[in-house]
Formats: C-alpha cells, sequence, structure tokens
C-alpha cells in the first residue's frame, strides 16, 4: 500500500519530530494534539527544525514555506478521513494509548495502518485495544527524529506482513534504516540500553563517582555522551516510566534514585533541571536525594565504578536477545549503532562486536566478579557460557558472535 497521507497523535518533542520527518519527505500529515498550547508548541519545534536548515544554506525559505504547508494542525479528527497511517507519540501509559486507538478506530478507514512510538509497551495488547489488530504496529523512532536514522519495527502477534512491508517501505521511504525486531519489553535498543542507564544510577547513589565523572569516562570509551546527559536529555519521565515497566516484566528494582527525581520534577534537559543543573539551576537537589538515600540505608555502601561494570551488563542483554531471536547479532549491533551512536575508541561497534573484540571469556569473567560483588543481575547469559566453553572467545580465535579472518 502506498502512503499519500499521514498523521501523527501527539505534538510533545517526539510527534513535532516525526511530524517534521514527514513532511521533508514532502508528504502531508495532520498533527494532532488534545492541548491547543502543546499543538503551537509543536508546530513551533518544526519550524524551527527547518528554519535551522534555512539558516545554514541548506534549504531556501520558499521550500521551507512549502514544508510548513504540509502540516495541518489539529485539536479533533475531522481530518482524519483519508489518511493511509496514523504514528501515535502519546505518552507511555497503556490506558491512554488504548483510548487514543479506539477513538482512532472510528475515525480512520478501515484500510490505515495503526503505528506506534511506544519506546517499551506491548504492540500486541494495544492491538487488541482496536478493530484491526492485523493493523497494528510498532515504528520506534529515535531522539532526536529528524536526526537519528534507526527506526524499529516491531510487529505484534496479530500484525500482517502485509501491514509490516508497507512501514519497512514506508520508513525507507523516510530515510530511515527500518530495523524488524521481535516484540518484547523494550524491544531492541532500549532493551540492551536500560541495564546500562540503571547501572550507571546504581553506581552514581552508591557514591562511587559523581555523574561528571563517568559522563567524561564513557565518552572516553567512545559513546556521543554519557549516561547522564543522555537521561537528561531523553527525560527522566520516559526513563522512569520504561524503567518501571521492564523491572515489572523482567525483574529487578530501578534505582531508587529515579524515583526521588521524577517525583522531584528534575526531569533533565526539557524541565531545566536533571542529573544536571540548566540555566539557573544546579546539581546540588540531586547531591541531596543521593545522601538521603545513602543515611537511609536504601542503597549498597560505596562500590567502585569501571567501564566494564556499566557495559558488562548490556552485552550480556544483547547475548539473551541472540537466544530469543529478537534479532540477528548484525541486526543488533547495527540497531545499537544507528541508535545510540554506540562506538568502541574511535570505531563503531555495537555490543555483540564489542564482547568479541574483548574475548567472551573476558566477559564471562567480569560478570561473574561483578555477580559476586552486586547480584543476579550480572549472571552471565547461557549464550555467553556456552560460547565460553565450546572456545568460541571472539576475535582471537577467528569466530564468537561473528566470524573473523584470523
Amino acid at each position: 500500500m502506498y502512503i499519500f497521507k499521514a498523521a501523527v497523535v501527539g505534538a510533545g518533542f517526539m510527534g513535532a519530530g516525526i511530524a517534521q520527518v514527514i513532511t521533508y519527505s514532502g508528504l502531508p500529515v495532520v498533527l494532532k494534539d488534545v492541548d491547543q498550547k502543546m499543538l503551537d508548541k509543536g508546530m513551533e519545534q518544526l519550524r524551527t527544525i527547518y528554519q535551522r536548515r534555512v539558516d545554514s544554506g541548506k534549504m531556501s525559505a520558499g521550500e521551507m514555506a512549502d514544508k510548513m504547508s504540509l502540516v495541518t494542525p489539529a485539536l479533533g479528527y475531522e481530518d482524519f478521513g483519508d489518511v493511509d497511517v496514523v504514528i501515535e507519540a502519546v505518552p507511555e501509559v497503556m490506558k491512554l494509548k488504548a483510548r487514543v486507538w479506539s477513538e482512532l478506530d472510528k475515525a480512520c478507514p478501515e484500510s490505515t495502518i495503526f503505528a506506534s512510538n511506544t519506546s517499551a509497551l506491548s504492540i500486541s495488547e494495544m492491538g487488541a485495544a482496536t478493530q484491526r489488530p492485523h493493523k497494528v504496529i510498532g515504528m520506534h523512532f529515535f531522539s532526536p527524529a529528524h536526526v537519528m536514522k534507526l527506526v524499529e519495527i516491531i510487529p505484534g502477534l496479530d500484525t500482517s506482513q502485509e501491514t509490516i512491508d508497507d512501514i519497512v517501505m514506508f520508513t525507507e521511504s523516510l530515510r530511515k534504516i527500518p530495523v524488524v525486531v521481535q516484540e518484547c519489553p523494550g524491544f531492541l535498543v532500549n532493551r540492551l540500553l536500560m541495564p546500562y542507564l540503571n547501572e550507571a544510577a546504581l553506581t552514581l547513589q552508591e557514591g562511587a563517582a559523581t555523574a561528571r565523572e563517568m559522563d567524561e569516562e564513557m565518552v572516553k570509551f567512545g559513546w556521543p555522551m554519557g549516561p547522564f546527559t543522555l537521561m537528561d536529555m531523553l527525560g527522566m519521565d520516559v526513563i522512569y516510566h520504561t524503567g518501571l515497566y521492564m523491572s515489572e516484566e523482567y525483574g529487578g528494582a530501578i534505582p531508587a534514585l529515579f524515583k526521588e527525581m521524577y517525583d522531584a520534577g528534575r526531569l533533565g534537559e526539557k524541565a531545566g533541571a536533571g542529573f544536571y543543573g540548566y540555566g539557573e539551576q544546579t546539581d546540588e537537589p540531586v547531591k541531596a536525594m543521593i545522601k538521603k538515600l545513602q543515611d537511609s540505608g536504601q542503597v549498597a555502601p560505596k562500590s567502585e565504578f569501571s567501564w566494564q561494570r556499566l557495559m558488562m551488563p548490556m552485552i550480556n542483554e544483547a547475548a539473551m536477545c541472540v537466544t530469543e531471536n529478537i534479532a540477528a547479532p548484525d541486526k543488533i549491533d547495527m540497531a545499537m549503532i544507528a541508535g545510540t551512536g554506540m562506538k568502541y575508541g574511535e570505531e563503531r561497534v555495537g555490543p555483540l562486536q564489542l564482547a568479541d573484540l574483548l574475548g567472551l571469556d573476558v566477559v564471562v569473567e567480569h560478570l561473574e566478579k561483578f555477580q559476586k560483588a552486586y547480584g543476579p543481575r550480572f549472571r552471565p547469559s547461557r549464550l555467553l557460557k556456552t560460547k565460553v566453553r565450546a572456545k568460541h572467545l571472539g576475535k582471537k580465535v577467528g569466530k564468537g558472535f561473528f566470524e573473523y579472518t584470523t
């Protein structure tokens, strides 16, 4: 099915960014929100993205006007009668999303594809909230949508192959890289990213290092930004809700500091305060939260920080995704590189190639050491241990998750 017209529900940062991506490809889009202020803010975000292109000489003012004319701001569903695809980008609350899908069922033609930009929630559950589960799919853009190339495509249990193919082609028409992954909580990139971010926050609240020290070390490691800068950019509301959902699905608890920051409204850059202070704000309130947690005995005593402590959980989770057939090893690594900018030194590598470079035996040794120190969340995956026993140790022997010429 060819996509002639699209709609985006939710004019927040991600929704507005997705709408801009669609108009940049030349397609008309309806941008809907229930709040006029949010809608105005979303439209202003689109203008700002295009104005930067004009200011840098990449686009003329006339071209910008043409692109902006493709957007129809809306508070209702009056303009949804001929849309071919709707991308839902409302907050990560399943009840809210289910209500939106129910409303869209009545407003859209039977042929319309319903795509959710959710970063973690169940596509199958969303499909069950509609009269067209075969037309429901995950289409997870990464932030900021106009910059990041990766889009995770997540079929639900009832999603038809035709819907998958249509959304893959639509994604490619937006000049994005589609990666089809099997449904699981957090999908692929966020499932791998959350153990890394959790461990960073646990290390921080235990007093092993400051946020700035860890950010600097992880940038040295190869990341485009450290974990705390990244969480401030993504928003603590997103991190908190995603972390809660994934802890419910996979077990374990999220760092106590996440809740402290969420309750205090330190939601990151957009709120002017997160792990860092912005403008006139400082990070002193975060230090006070950490001291309170330590004094109350809610967190472990002072521990140690190393890049291995943050990276090994990610590698371990990637190995579990291979076991569960969430995606093939090359797709897992490509998604992490395209979705997060992951590097090791100057080389673009994903977590599985990183494991091969370090040596799978070395990875297992680190995990077992951390398991003894910090608990079962570091238990090495069965696949990692099997590969080590089979002497598939990575690049040094010519085979690990990938094969190498020696």
